[in-house]
């Protein structure tokens, strides 16, 4: 595998604007929309899930997109969906060996957030008084979330939930240590002018994309 060595500053923000470009963050360049609202949220909360589990990011999106047309897409209409039927779309859309429990995580989830936060996932941003740390303990006590699926989500949603920048997952990370961009968020956040900005989001979108798609080469032409 190829990687890019960049060196000068200008080498890195002319990498950076080209990665910026080439989407407009990870969930939205697969079809799920990423806006403050219950059901997005809900929807970014599960991909983070899927892709928590999954080494192939099609094995992820694929199921959410498929939960979501059948009309799954909200909190309050996962809960009301049979365990059975969900697992059916699952095992259809490529999860067969996990669809069961994954079905079954997956409504534990909506059931929760319904019976605490309304199905409202700002509830819980705002229960945190929005304090990052107390965000990230909130969202770790949901069914079905860890550590890693929070760095996901709010990798996601940092644009949104503006006390949570910079966030960079594991595999954002990665890639940015592979084309020589930084090692950390901060790092990141830096070169795409702020931890606050919009941009920060799409970047680290788009490293987490080079590394688990492995397009390494499609960078360095």
């Amino acid at each position: 595998m190829a990687t890019t060595a960049t060196t000068s500053v200008e080498d890195r923000k002319r990498l950076v604007r080209a990665l910026v470009g080439r989407s407009r963050g990870f969930a939205e360049e697969y079809g799920l929309q990423v806006t403050n609202n219950p059901a997005s949220l809900f929807q970014v909360l599960c991909l983070s899930i899927l892709l928590r589990r999954s080494p192939d990011v099609r094995g992820a999106v694929q199921p959410v997109l498929a939960l979501r047309n059948q009309g799954w897409g909200s909190p309050a209409r996962m809960a009301r969906s049979r365990l059975q039927a969900r697992a059916g779309v699952l095992r259809d859309h490529g999860r067969r060996g996990d669809a069961d429990r994954l079905a079954a995580t997956l409504g534990s989830l909506a059931g929760v957030l319904v019976e605490r936060y309304q199905g409202d996932l700002r509830r819980l941003r705002a229960a945190a008084r929005y304090a990052p740390a107390r965000e990230r303990t909130l969202l770790r006590e949901l069914p079905g979330v860890d550590v890693e699926v929070v760095e996901l989500f709010l990798r996601e949603v940092q644009a949104l939930w503006s006390e949570t920048p910079p966030v960079a997952d594991r595999g954002a990370l990665i890639a940015a240590r592979k084309l020589s961009l930084g090692r950390t968020a901060a790092d990141l956040a830096v070169l795409a002018g702020g931890g606050g900005s919009e941009k920060l989001a799409w970047l680290v979108g788009a490293l987490a994309r080079v590394e688990l798609e492995n397009t390494y080469d499609e960078i360095a032409r």
